[in-house]
C-alpha cells in the first residue's frame, strides 16, 4: 500500500497497536423475520468479529488495516476488508488519508465499525441500515480533514472532504430485494463519489451541529448469473444529512435527518427483447435520541426513528417507524452487553420476503440482545 525508505526499526519504534472486538447477537420478533434471520423463532445468527492493526513508522504518518467477519442470517458469513489506509497529518488544520478510507457522512457513519463505542445494539435503521454497513462505511480514494479554530466566541470547525469510488458488493443487503427477484450482480455495483462533512463545535460546551453532502455519479453494473441478463444503471444523486448532538453531565441528546432521492434503471434481456425496470426512490429518514448514564457501568437510552419513501404508494410499505428503548451495561473494561426493545410500525425496511412467505405484518416488536468483548 505504501513504500517508504526506513532504517531498521523495532516493533516498539513503529508503535504497533492491535485492537478489536467480537459480538454475539440474538434477535426475537413477535411478527416478521428481520435481517434475513428466523427471528420469529429466536435467532442467534448475528455474529461479528473485528480486528485492526495500526503502526506509526514516522511521526506524522500512521498506517492501518481492519478486517471483519460478519454473519447476519443469510447475509455475510465471510471475512471482508473494512478499511486499509495511510494517514498523514501535517498539523491540526490539515491531514490526508488515502486507500480504502471511512466515508465521513453524518453523525455515526465513521464509528459504525466500533460497536463498543456507542450505546445502541441497532443504530437507527432509517439512516444506518445494518445490512449495508460495509457499503456505507468506506470508499476507495481519499479524505482531507482538519480542525479550524474560529476563536473563543465562535468555536471550532471540523471539516472533511472526500472523493473516490464507492462499491456495493453483489452480496450486500442493499441489493437484497433485487437478488430475490432473480436480478443478480456478480461484480457488484460501483460509482464515483465525492462529498464533504462540516461540524461546528459551538461555544456552548457539549453542543455540536453538522451537515454533510455527498454526490454519487451514475453507477453501472452487469446483471447476470441468474434468469436475467443485462445492465443496471442509476442516475447521479445526492445524499444530504443534517445532524446535531448535545452532551451535559450524564445526558446526551442527538438527532439527524437524511434525504436520498434515487432513480434506478435496470435493463434485462427477455425473449421478447430488452425490458427496462425503473425504480424511483425519495427516501427521507430521521431520528431523535437521548441517553442517560445511570452509573459508571450502566446507561439507558431511547430513540424514535422514521423513514418515508415519498415515491412509494400509500400503505405500510411506504414508511418505517421505530420506537426503541435500550440498556447498556459494562461488566468491566472488556465485556459489555446491550439489550433493546423495538416497537415497529410499517414495512419500508429491508425485509427478506423469502423468509416471510405468509406476508409481512404492518406492525411488530423486535427484541435485541448483544454480548460483546473488546480488546
Amino acid at each position: 500500500m505504501l513504500v517508504l525508505p526506513l532504517g531498521a526499526q523495532s516493533l516498539d519504534d513503529l508503535n504497533i497497536q492491535i485492537h478489536g472486538y467480537a459480538t454475539q447477537g440474538f434477535l426475537y420478533s413477535n411478527a416478521n423475520n428481520f435481517f434475513t434471520t428466523s427471528s420469529t423463532n429466536g435467532s442467534p445468527a448475528w455474529v461479528e468479529a473485528v480486528v485492526n492493526l495500526s503502526a506509526q513508522p514516522i511521526p506524522k504518518l500512521r498506517v492501518g488495516v481492519q478486517g471483519r467477519y460478519f454473519l447476519l442470517g443469510n447475509l455475510g458469513n465471510a471475512i471482508s476488508l473494512d478499511w486499509a489506509a495511510a494517514d498523514f497529518k501535517v498539523d491540526e488544520k490539515l491531514g490526508i488519508r488515502f486507500g480504502k478510507v471511512k466515508t465521513p457522512m453524518g453523525q455515526f457513519n465513521e464509528i459504525q465499525d466500533i460497536d463498543p463505542g456507542y450505546q445502541w445494539a441497532l443504530l437507527p435503521q432509517s439512516i444506518y441500515p445494518l445490512e449495508t454497513r460495509n457499503f456505507q462505511l468506506a470508499h476507495y480514494g481519499g479524505v482531507a480533514y482538519g480542525t479550524l479554530n474560529a476563536g473563543t466566541g465562535v468555536g471550532k470547525f471540523d471539516y472533511r472532504a472526500f472523493g473516490g469510488e464507492r462499491v456495493i458488493a453483489g452480496s450486500d443487503g442493499y441489493l437484497l430485494s433485487l437478488t430475490e427477484a432473480g436480478i443478480n450482480f456478480p461484480n457488484g455495483v460501483s460509482a464515483a463519489a465525492l462529498g464533504g462533512n462540516l461540524k461546528w463545535r459551538t461555544p456552548l460546551s457539549g453542543l455540536e451541529i453538522g451537515s454533510s453532502d455527498s454526490r454519487t455519479n451514475a453507477g453501472n453494473a452487469i446483471v447476470s448469473d441468474g434468469p436475467y441478463a443485462g445492465t443496471f444503471s442509476s442516475e447521479a444523486f445526492n445524499a444530504v444529512q443534517e445532524y446535531g448532538k448535545y452532551e451535559k453531565s450524564r445526558f446526551m441528546f442527538a438527532g439527524e435527518y437524511k434525504r436520498t432521492p434515487t432513480i434506478f434503471l435496470i435493463t434485462i434481456a427477455l425473449p421478447t427483447g430488452p425490458h427496462v425496470i425503473p425504480q424511483h426512490l425519495d427516501q427521507r429518514g430521521w431520528y431523535g435520541m437521548a441517553t442517560y448514564k445511570v452509573t459508571e457501568k450502566f446507561s439507558v437510552g431511547a430513540y424514535d426513528t422514521q423513514l418515508i419513501d415519498h415515491q412509494h404508494a400509500l400503505g405500510p410499505a411506504r414508511y418505517y417507524k421505530d420506537w426503541t428503548i435500550n440498556g447498556h451495561f459494562d461488566f468491566n473494561q472488556y465485556l459489555y452487553a446491550k439489550v433493546e426493545e423495538h416497537f415497529i410500525d410499517g414495512t419500508n425496511l429491508n425485509i427478506d420476503h423469502a423468509l416471510n412467505l405468509l406476508g409481512v405484518m404492518p406492525t411488530s416488536k423486535l427484541t435485541v440482545f448483544k454480548l460483546g468483548v473488546s480488546f
